[in-house]
């Protein structure tokens, strides 16, 4: 693996960013900023070995820093939605910054996806990392993140650790859109989720508690099926209209790295498989994307324009307890990893 390193701008308040190439002889390379260690570009071969970039995302630090729609970053200190934004850990009750309606989502106003990271030069990977303070979003605790992106043969690898000085919560991912074809929807894409349950939701996308079988329902993903066969019927028997935004709940997690999703394009023979160590994966098939963002190579980012496939903990877990934990107390190391595995068939 070769990996390069250039300027990539200076935010508003004077921070060097920088954007790093990783390349392998398998013909994948991946581009990733400091600035929320944003993976802006990603290219793999088609099933003629003729590459293509097939995640959505700017050609400029200022569109970074402009967008609200999360375009490849980093997601913390805690991944997805938190009801109202409150939580309690030991008897105290935190409220968190709300910049979803009344509830916060992803890491809140300015989470780790708008934060510059270091990068500390190595040869065989990129390791980024970032000290998220005490009082932050007003989360507690310092805490310590970093997160490692290796290529190896066919595969992104991304490898998250995490401390604390004291005891907080923490839940990260990663929110790349994936268009294997790199133009138009992902309705045609083919997708399989290895989960038999998903999170239900209330209309403003909080988890009610609930891990309801996705038997009999638009969500049943076990065997593959197009994304756009019943995107609209899937919301509208869930009380609301749109698309996909929903946590599915991994079979049989015992922490191993297994495959969690597979996701095909029939014209350019792209698969791409994502394996995690996370008892959860969001599926999130673009419903927000308007139109109103222009991309790389001038492509205009429409509704389905794009999907996401995050593996992380669950959403607002620490309002339901019977969730897999959050809680990072000191002493601890919170790890898990991510691979994105690409083929083509």
């Amino acid at each position: 693996m070769k990996i390069t390193k250039r300027h990539f701008g200076t935010t508003p308040d004077g921070v060097e960013v920088y954007l790093y190439t990783l390349r392998n002889d398998r013909g994948l390379e991946a581009s990733v900023t400091t600035y929320g260690g944003a993976i802006t570009s990603l290219y793999t071969p088609d099933r003629n070995g003729t590459p293509g970039d097939i995640v959505l995302g700017f050609d400029t630090l200022d569109e970074y820093v402009k967008n609200p729609r999360y375009f490849g970053p980093l997601i913390g200190r805690h991944a997805n939605r938190i009801a109202n934004g409150r939580f309690s850990l030991n008897g105290v009750e935190y409220q968190l910054n709300q910049n979803n309606g009344a509830n916060h989502l992803h890491g809140g106003i300015k989470g780790f996806d708008k934060r510059v990271w270091t990068a500390p030069e190595e040869d065989s990977s990129l390791r980024l990392s970032y000290l998220s303070k005490d009082g932050e979003e007003n989360y507690p605790g310092n805490l310590h993140a970093e997160v490692r992106y290796t290529l190896a043969d066919n595969e992104l690898r991304l490898d998250y650790r995490a401390t604390t000085d004291a005891d907080t919560i923490v839940n990260l991912t990663n929110h790349s859109y994936f268009n294997l074809k790199g133009e138009g929807t992902i309705l045609e894409h083919g997708l399989t989720l290895m989960a038999d349950r998903f999170t239900a939701v209330s209309k403003d996308l909080i988890p009610t508690g609930e891990l309801r079988p996705v038997a009999e329902t638009p969500m049943d993903f076990r065997n593959e099926k197009l994304i756009g066969a019943r995107i609209r019927e899937g919301y509208e028997q869930l009380g609301f209209t749109g698309g996909y935004d929903h946590n599915f709940v991994l079979n049989d997690w015992d922490r191993s790295l297994r495959i969690a999703a597979r996701l095909y394009e029939p014209e350019t023979g792209r698969v791409l498989e994502v394996l995690t160590t996370e008892p959860g994966i969001q599926f999130y098939s673009g419903n927000f994307l308007d139109g109103s963002f222009t991309g790389k190579r001038g492509i205009a980012y429409q509704r389905y324009g794009g999907l996401c496939l995050e593996p992380q903990l669950f959403p607002d877990t620490p309002n339901h307890p019977h969730f897999p934990s959050t809680v990072l107390r000191p002493g601890e190391e919170y790890t898990h990893t991510t691979v994105f595995r690409f083929s083509v068939s």
